[in-house]
């Protein structure tokens, strides 16, 4: 599942603590992770194809629509302004070599205080069957886990959504049951349907390396 919601800060106790560092870039497994930039051109066009993909919206019913240049921008801009508050984290996924976008990792809802998270992508259709989002959540999710102190990460996707269940395992986030009602139906916000939860913790295991 992606990045639906805003994050969720209901006390002060999840607020970042002072100091807290800014997401840095990540390099590994033929990748970059890199902060959006909301006044890059093409990332903003990234943005945009990203979110409006019918693929993405086949499984994913964001609160706020993303259709326009200009809903794109505000949208990378928001998210700018949460990482400053320590709520998120989200990634432009670009191959290392040519820098060209790939797609989208977040760490979101980040809850300081219980160290919790929760973790989303997508994949632009011209990168898609080249592993780009499991290798994208393996790097983030290592991060998370280490340097940004996370003891839990959390990946949820609609029921039925199976590519996204592989991702989720081989990233080494099991299943570990279903919520019922817990996302917007397709294109709807008068409707819910299933998600099917992963998680991983800190003490478990890195997943195996990707059979080459």
């Amino acid at each position: 599942m992606t990045d639906l919601h805003g994050p969720s800060q209901s006390s002060p106790s999840a607020a970042a603590p002072a100091g807290f560092p800014s997401a840095p870039e990540l390099l590994g497994l033929g990748l970059r992770l890199r902060p959006w930039d909301a006044e890059s051109e093409s990332d903003v066009e990234a943005w945009l194809r990203g979110c409006s993909d019918p693929e993405f919206r086949r499984w994913n019913t964001p609160v706020k629509l993303v259709e326009r240049l200009e809903d794109a921008r505000e949208s990378l801009r928001l998210r700018a302004e949460w990482a400053a508050e320590g709520r998120c984290a989200s990634f432009c996924v670009t191959d290392a070599g040519s820098g060209e976008p790939l797609g989208q990792v977040g760490v979101n809802e980040i809850d300081h205080f219980i160290r919790s998270a929760h973790v989303g992508y997508w994949v632009l259709p011209e990168a898609r069957g080249r592993g780009v989002a499991t290798r994208a959540l393996r790097l983030a999710a290592r991060w998370a886990l280490t340097d940004l102190g996370m003891h839990r990460l959390e990946l949820g996707h609609a029921l039925g959504h199976e590519a996204s269940c592989r991702i989720a395992e081989r990233c080494g986030f099991p299943y570990e049951g279903t919520l019922r009602g817990a996302m917007f139906d397709v294109g709807r916000h008068d409707a819910f349907r299933d998600v099917h939860l992963h998680a991983r913790v800190a003490t478990d295991p890195e997943p195996e390396p990707e059979a080459k």
